[in-house]
């Protein structure tokens, strides 16, 4: 059967993308960027603070790492507190002995619920970014706009009157969006978004009250995708990571700065027999002339000050 002739006929067709996010534009053709002090490979290591609600809507999909028994799946539910309780004070203990200053991405609920918590990771010092409510309230295609304007309100609103920090920047649950999410991230103040992982540089959103700087965190590398949903081992992450850090160490050398995005789960990196593996990580990618170690906000001002320079 013949296609009609409007098949290939839709709004935005041309050559790129077919919609006015983001411009076409290839890495490798890119001017370079050299990061603050002269350094090639921007460092950005991020800590998910998570909360999995016991009794579990699942809504409009189960997320990764949430409840699988029949309720109620306390397995599962203390396995998640755990990271939050104890395996958090080990990924600390871990960054301040090489120096790493954090990003916490941290749900607003938890950050409500555990006031002693938000004040041990300022104490550590890093920054903290909105990570929704809890990992059961997802942001999905056919969600009400109305719902989802309410929830990012209420996520951002929150983590910011229990931080007192600004709070410029989000990573969705599970890293999943609607259409609108962007226009309403921007809505309510928040400068870059670390749910798409399409690049290895920082890039520019267009929304409908401006710009949203997307800030890829590496999906393939990040301690659940490899160990929890692969099903790879603790020392085959630790390759993994290492591979990829020298990969783009060594690509930063020769054609300009990129970033390297390291997402970390304390219930998972921060058991016993795991926390020497993170620590192992942390020795690997730390100390290096090449690289800048900083928090995500202060990642993207120094790319968006290098891109001025250009």
């Amino acid at each position: 059967m013949a296609l009609h002739d409007d098949y290939l006929d839709y709004p935005y067709r041309r050559h790129g993308y077919d919609h006015k996010r983001y411009a076409w534009s290839m890495l490798s053709e890119r001017a370079p960027v050299t990061w603050p002090e002269g350094k090639t490979l921007a460092v950005w290591v991020n800590i998910s603070l998570q909360f999995y609600p016991l009794n579990q809507r699942g809504k409009p999909f189960k997320v990764p790492n949430g409840m699988t028994m029949p309720y109620p799946d306390l397995r599962h539910f203390s396995l998640r507190d755990y990271g939050n309780r104890v395996g958090i004070y080990r990924v600390l203990k871990a960054l301040a002995a090489h120096n790493i200053t954090p990003t916490f991405a941290m749900n607003a609920q938890l950050a409500e619920q555990t006031p002693y918590l938000v004040q041990r990771l300022k104490e550590h010092g890093g920054e903290f970014i909105a990570h929704g409510w809890n990992m059961d309230h997802l942001h999905y295609g056919g969600q009400p706009i109305e719902e989802e304007t309410e929830l990012v309100k209420r996520s951002v609103a929150t983590l910011r009157r229990v931080t007192g920090q600004p709070i410029r920047g989000w990573l969705s649950p599970a890293k999943h969006q609607s259409f609108n999410t962007p226009d309403l991230l921007a809505e309510n103040g928040i400068e870059y978004c670390a749910d798409w992982v399409n690049d290895d540089m920082p890039y520019s959103c267009e929304t409908k009250t401006g710009s949203l700087t997307m800030m890829p965190l590496a999906t393939e590398i990040e301690d659940q995708f490899v160990m929890s949903q692969n099903l790879h081992s603790e020392d085959s992450w630790v390759t993994q990571v290492k591979d990829a850090f020298d990969f783009l160490l060594e690509e930063s050398r020769e054609q300009g700065g990129r970033l390297f995005a390291l997402n970390l789960h304390p219930w998972l990196v921060g058991q016993p027999h795991r926390i020497a593996c993170l620590e192992e990580v942390l020795a690997h990618i730390s100390g290096h002339p090449d690289v800048w170690q900083a928090p995500a906000g202060e990642i993207l001002d120094a790319f968006q000050n290098a891109a001025e320079q250009v």
